[in-house]
């Protein structure tokens, strides 16, 4: 099965996420979920490990699903961290399998009404390298665009990568950064500015 071919098969609808939520509630833990709990949890944290883990079963990947410590800038944050021999596939191209696997989970724990927690789902450390990569590259291009003297536009980002170069040239002298088009085709652009 292609990446590709995983994410589509992961586009469900907020109904099926709605009949997980029934179907397994909190049973999951003495259901003998793989899942492993690193520090105390509370409800949100528990169904979107047990939702996580059941998923990853069902998709016969070799991997195990863990619940991470939240950093100390987003303490309400729910961190979970897959690892194991298929986490590449789990990441899939450009981080998109892992990207559909995020949405759905935030779908499953955010329940209309309900406070909404932040979902951050990880395999193998790849989103940290992918943002020190990205970082590394904006100031690089942040570089260049100085030296040049002209406007270096990215290809098309995600919210989240366009947020790491914002951040990566926030405090960068002698350009700034800003965010053109709509929806999908939202690119960064690095501006140099006149001293």
């Amino acid at each position: 099965m292609t990446d590709q071919e995983l994410a589509s098969n992961l586009s469900v609808n907020a109904d099926d996420a709605d009949d997980f939520e029934e179907n397994q509630g909190k049973a999951g833990a003495k259901n003998g979920l793989r899942g492993e709990v690193i520090e105390s949890s509370d409800d949100k944290m528990t169904l979107a490990l047990e939702f996580m883990t059941h998923v990853i079963e069902d998709m016969e990947m070799d991997c195990t699903v863990h619940l991470c410590r939240p950093s100390a800038d987003s303490p309400d944050e729910i961190s979970i961290e897959i690892v194991g021999r298929d986490s590449g596939r789990i990441i899939g191209k450009k981080g998109q399998v892992l990207q559909a696997l995020q949405f759905l989970t935030h779908r499953v724990v955010n329940r209309p009404g309900e406070e909404k927690r932040h979902i951050l789902v990880d395999a193998e450390g790849y989103r940290g390298r992918r943002d020190e990569n990205l970082a590394s590259m904006a100031r690089k291009l942040g570089r260049q665009a100085l030296e040049l003297g002209k406007i270096i536009t990215f290809e098309p980002m995600n919210p989240r990568d366009r947020r790491v170069v914002h951040m990566a040239l926030a405090k960068f002298e002698g350009v700034i950064t800003k965010s053109d088009g709509e929806g999908d085709d939202r690119r960064v652009q690095i501006i140099p500015v006149r001293r």
